[in-house]
């Protein structure tokens, strides 16, 4: 039994032996890189829509059936034009009725008043008629201005960028009859998640794209933050300015955006599958060494290293979990 004991000791002694040796003696082929500099730019990614700087919402101040629309989308308007024409039937009724109260009650003043100059009546009988006299013609003059809302006409000079009434349609206060802007001055509206909104700041530049300009990136500016985000969304908006000279957009159309919040011109680089648990490890005179690392910028590819290591050394990809420090390597460039 002592024997056989002897026998395995000897046995794991060899193994373990011939294992160092394989350790010591033969490299171990890792894929390596080589750590260079270059540009870092940390970027925030929303997604956004092209409106007008000043867009104006056109609806009635009273509600009646639609008559008539004397616009569509694309024409270009003055303020104050007429744009949509309203049913007046009920208006005119009321505007008849008005004057016919405010003629029985100027009939009623200047009997009064001409009684009272011939001492018939007292003074409060006088004001009292007077009064009820200013009343009608008040009461006319508020109807002739509802008869005038029957006509809805442009706040302000632009184009029609969208019309939703039609002919039988009914206009209520505060429903969005037409849209107008103007094409030519633009701003996108973005959405940026809470967690990024305190990365972005006025003047920042960004990169916009669609589908429909195939490899354009379309510059833009940050032109303002709102101060208020919604809770429900966890979301704040942010307009941003096309840069002179970008493509025309048209207005609705949506888009990717990418803020640029930080930009390092000479930064050390290496591929994100150098860094394994916050070091990078290099290859020095055919062996490897572990460097613990500070990051900076981290994009898709490539990781930007604060401090650990120099421009030019040789980084391991993707460390084996079970590589030393120190142990024999042989750098295989990856294809």
């Amino acid at each position: 039994m002592k024997r056989r004991v002897i026998a395995i000791t000897t046995a794991a002694v060899a193994i373990v032996g011939g294992t160092l040796w394989l350790w010591q003696g033969k490299p171990r082929s890792v894929a390596v890189a080589t750590a260079h500099t270059g540009i870092a730019t940390e970027l925030v990614y929303a997604t956004g829509f092209v409106e007008a700087q000043q867009p104006v919402t056109i609806s009635s101040r009273i509600t009646a059936p639609v008559l008539r629309v004397l616009v569509s989308e694309g024409d270009a308007v003055r303020r104050g034009q007429p744009l949509v024409l309203l049913a007046d039937d009920e208006q005119q009724a009321a505007l008849a009725q008005s004057a016919a109260q405010q003629r029985a009650a100027e009939q009623v003043e200047g009997r009064t008043v001409a009684l009272f100059k011939q001492g018939w009546v007292t003074k409060a009988a006088r004001d009292q008629a007077v009064a009820n006299a200013d009343a009608a013609r008040a009461a006319t003059v508020a109807a002739q201005a509802r008869k005038g809302q029957l006509v809805v006409r442009a706040e302000s000079d632009g184009v029609v960028t969208r019309r939703d009434v039609y002919e039988g349609d009914l206009a209520v206060p505060g429903k969005a009859l037409l849209l107008l802007g103007d094409p030519a001055r633009i701003r996108v509206t973005a959405t940026v998640d809470e967690r990024d909104i305190a990365r972005v700041h006025v003047g920042q530049p960004a990169l916009m794209s669609n589908d429909a300009f195939p490899g354009q990136a379309i510059p833009a500016h940050v032109a303002e933050v709102t101060p208020g985000g919604d809770p429900t969304a966890r979301a704040f908006r942010v307009r941003l300015l096309p840069d002179a000279g970008g493509v025309g957009l048209p207005i609705g159309i949506s888009l990717e955006i990418n803020i640029v919040t930080r930009r390092e011109t000479h930064a050390l680089l290496v591929p994100g599958k150098a860094l394994a648990g916050g070091k990078v490890w290099t290859v020095e005179d055919g062996r490897a060494r572990a460097h613990a690392v500070t990051t900076g910028i981290t994009g898709t590819d490539e990781t930007q290293i604060a401090t650990g290591i120099a421009a030019g050394a040789t980084v391991i990809l993707a460390p084996p979990v079970d590589l030393r420090d120190g142990q024999r390597v042989k750098a295989d460039k990856p294809s």
